[in-house]
């Protein structure tokens, strides 16, 4: 008998679905307090999930919900690279 590996699931900000965490764009606060995208999923420091395309992030800013799972205020620049990160992976 085969032991299936199982598939990490995280929720994301935006619409609140549990999905595979590869599927999701990750935003890393580090210890440092430095708020970044983490493409690869490895970065250390507190993490928040979002699925890639616009109506979840809009969702997430609106709520605040970005600010609130980092612990910290998230920079105006973090929302315009997760913007051109949606936009490079639909195309």
């Amino acid at each position: 008998m085969t032991k299936e590996k199982k598939i990490p699931l995280r929720k994301c900000l935006g619409c609140g679905e549990m999905k595979p965490k590869r599927e999701l764009v990750r935003v890393v606060r580090s210890p440092e307090g430095e708020v970044s995208l983490d493409l690869t999923g490895k970065q250390n420091g507190r993490g928040a999930y979002l699925c890639p395309n616009k109506a979840c992030l809009t969702a997430a800013v609106k709520a605040k919900r970005l600010e609130r799972a980092l612990g910290c205020p998230a920079a105006a620049d973090i929302y315009d690279s997760l913007l051109a990160v949606f936009e490079q992976q639909q195309n």
